[in-house]
């Protein structure tokens, strides 16, 4: 089956078709750095992350790349807060995020360009604008006719009337007409500056995107990818700036993700429940993290709470211990296969069947993961048996680890040394791991599961019908 992806600029799913074969060019916006990143940021790193991994997977060489916007209002009122320079303000929290977005596996972009380290290009594209009279300089600003582009709102499917001036684009004299943004802002006193043919200044927000794209990846790119309030008016205005300037498709498939909410309510600083990345890991796991944020489909919103991140660390525990169980029973594996091998591996490319068919389908990670729960039962059911087979045992925890690294996540069981709450199924797969222990008198990890539940003050009590446990 070919990847399908929905597009946001059609409103469908489309045949993924690269301009050249076996390569994706993929330009992922990037977080302006003046604060820690939040965990609503967190989502498209997380997402677009997993969409290369599987790209990757299937065979594609991905160039990817995501920007750091290092200089813009934010970080100049934050610099003159700390009393640092702006590039002082733009380190510290370009180091932040690296050290945030590492501990939630992400692979870092193959190139992560800043806006100031492209000056150069970014005037080149305004001045091309200029020239094709798709902008104009007024008082040493420059602005995009946008009028003039004649598509404009096709990514936000609105017409010119029904559009809003967005975010950033504050509305101003010196505009010939209130829809048209900036291009190029005039310095103010004591503010950071670059010298351009229109005076000392510095980029507005969406030339800086159209400019890097175009300098790392080409004027056409296949994937433009971001979160979903970007659609307008970021991710219009850089299609009108680089389709303007030259006259070819800028992105082909347009991707963004939904929303996240906190408790069911937008996450809003005014309303207390906003939540960054950095303070969030300080008492959660990061993978749980990434495994809650992929439970649910890219492009549907999604809603933290405490109690559904303790959902995903039962889910994620669920598949780690499947795994650490297989990996258990190989030290008692027969190296000639059992009679039944063959329907075993079969059993396994059925998975891997159902996880492509559902990665292929606009990479839907919710139901990928649900087939993962399939191979964790699957592969418990084979361990139950009196005799299993080193090669079976072996697919079985290549097929966990292959699976795991395309979502990013990883196969440590947190639990078997300690953790602060067990859940009750971390609670039944460690009781049938310890039976099974005892079984083949493997006294060592029998003994060490059972200091853990008493750590975790959970007693056990061993009956005709099986082992019984309680809290406290």
């Amino acid at each position: 089956m070919s990847i399908q992806v929905y597009n946001t600029l059609t409103r469908q799913k489309e045949v993924f078709e690269p301009i050249k074969k076996g390569e994706v060019k993929m330009y992922v916006c990037g977080p302006t750095v003046y604060n820690y990143i939040h965990i609503g940021n967190a989502r498209p790193i997380i997402v677009f992350d997993t969409v290369r991994r599987y790209f990757e997977y299937r065979g594609y060489n991905v160039k990817f790349v995501s920007n750091f916007t290092d200089v813009d209002d934010k970080l100049i009122r934050v610099a003159n807060e700390l009393k640092m320079t702006v590039p002082e303000v733009a380190d510290r929290f370009i180091k932040a995020y690296k050290e945030d977005t590492s501990a939630l596996g992400v692979t870092e972009a193959d190139v992560h360009p800043r806006v100031t380290e492209n000056m150069p290009e970014i005037i080149s594209l305004i001045e091309t604008l200029v020239a094709k009279d798709f902008a104009y300089e007024s008082n040493g600003d420059v602005y995009y006719r946008t009028r003039k582009f004649k598509t404009y709102g096709q990514l936000a499917q609105q017409s010119l009337h029904d559009l809003k001036v967005g975010a950033r684009v504050e509305a101003d004299e010196a505009k010939q007409d209130p829809l048209d943004f900036v291009l190029w802002k005039a310095a103010k006193p004591d503010e950071i500056s670059w010298t351009s043919p229109w005076g000392e200044g510095r980029p507005g927000w969406h030339i800086e995107c159209s400019a890097m794209a175009e300098k790392y990846l080409g004027k056409t790119i296949d994937i433009h990818a971001g979160g979903q309030d970007l659609t307008f008016p970021h991710h219009e205005n850089e299609i009108a700036q680089s389709e303007a300037a030259h006259d070819q498709t800028f992105a082909r498939y347009w991707m963004h993700n939904g929303y996240m909410n906190i408790d069911d309510e937008k996450m809003s600083k005014s309303v207390g429940n906003f939540i960054t990345v950095h303070d969030m890991l300080k008492t959660h796991d990061p993978i749980v993290f990434r495994f809650f944020m992929l439970s649910v489909h890219y492009r549907n919103p999604i809603n933290y709470s405490p109690s559904l991140l303790e959902d995903a660390k039962s889910g994620l525990e669920r598949l780690q211990t499947a795994y650490f169980n297989l990996k258990h029973r190989l030290s008692v594996a027969l190296e000639n296969e059992p009679v039944d091998a063959d329907e075993w591996y079969e059993q396994l490319n059925d998975v891997q069947r159902d996880f492509e068919h559902e990665m292929d389908d606009d990479f839907n990670t919710a139901n990928a993961i649900t087939t993962l729960y399939d191979l964790a039962k699957r592969a418990n059911i084979y361990i139950a048996k009196d005799q299993v087979g080193f090669g079976v045992l072996e697919a079985f925890m290549h097929a966990f680890e292959k699976y795991f690294a395309i979502l990013g996540l990883t196969l440590e069981v947190q639990h078997t040394i300690s953790d602060n709450h067990l859940s009750d199924e971390a609670i039944e797969a460690l009781i049938e791991e310890r039976d099974t222990a005892r079984k083949e008198r493997d006294f060592e990890r029998s003994d060490e599961i059972r200091d853990l539940f008493k750590e975790q003050n959970i007693t056990l009590e061993d009956t005709p019908q099986g082992t019984r446990w309680k809290r406290g």
